[in-house]
């Protein structure tokens, strides 16, 4: 199957893109990512000109570096564990590997790279999959193109990305026991408002190693994958409402966007 990497340059554009009343709504643009970061994607989509046009697309955006390309789930994941970029965008409907089972196993191997799922299926039974998988955004293809980069810079800080009627329905079926420490239930609330490690070591006044570990810890004892997934654990057991999670909710859209 076809992949291709890309040699490792930023490519600085222009500026930043307008941005687009679409009804996104952000828990808080502090938890976006600095515009002084370079976010290294890659992509892994069956169909060339869905692969074309998210280059332009790419290529035109500021801090946002391509490095490779995969049109089948199993180069994905081969390439993700060669190139380690921060994000893996990914079709959910991608040959010999679907995009969830791969979601699956980049998020097993390499913590530090996200991933974000998208899909023609209007369906919220295949959000809950992916994002039990591990994704940090499910995305439909009709999405905007401004929803779609959000997506792409808020993964690489931990915030979750939903269709706004999927939001809801997530934290009705994730799992998890009540088996957390006190001060394991303070670094979840924390985790679950979109704090970063560095953030929580400072509200808590411990230090970010400490931070990692419990959240580590807390992964462990309620079997979640992701902090994605521990923001709506947070949710479902009362520890912090919904409208307070690190969630970017996307209404759904009749709009078509090109480049999906």
């Amino acid at each position: 199957m076809m992949s291709t990497a890309f040699a490792p340059a930023i490519r600085i554009g222009s500026g930043p893109r307008r941005p687009v009343d679409t009804g996104l709504e952000l828990v808080s643009r502090a938890h976006t990512v600095s515009s002084r970061v370079t976010v290294r994607v890659l992509i892994a989509n069956q169909q060339p000109i869905v692969r074309h046009g998210l280059r332009a697309l790419m290529a035109d955006e500021p801090n946002v570096q391509l490095v490779g390309e995969a049109d089948d789930g199993g180069t994905a994941v081969r390439m993700a564990r060669q190139l380690r970029p921060n994000v893996v965008l990914i079709d959910q409907s991608i040959p010999t590997v679907d995009g969830i089972s791969a979601t699956r196993m980049i998020r097993a191997e390499l913590r530090d790279t996200q991933v974000v799922v998208m899909t023609g299926v209007d369906a919220d039974l295949s959000a809950v999959e992916a994002i039990r998988a591990g994704a940090a955004a499910y995305l439909l293809k009709e999405a905007p193109i401004d929803d779609l980069l959000r997506a792409i810079r808020a993964a690489v800080t931990g915030q979750v990305t939903l269709p706004a009627q999927t939001a809801a329905q997530m934290v009705r079926v994730v799992g998890g026991n009540d088996a957390l420490s006190r001060r394991q239930m303070e670094i979840l609330r924390l985790v679950a408002r979109g704090m970063a490690n560095k953030q929580v070591a400072l509200e808590l006044g411990i230090t970010e190693s400490t931070v990692k570990t419990h959240v580590s810890h807390i992964l462990a004892k309620l079997e979640l994958p992701s902090r994605t997934q521990l923001a709506l654990y947070a949710a479902r057991a009362g520890l912090v409402a919904l409208h307070h999670l690190n969630i970017a909710t996307f209404p759904r859209t009749a709009e078509s966007q090109p480049g999906g």
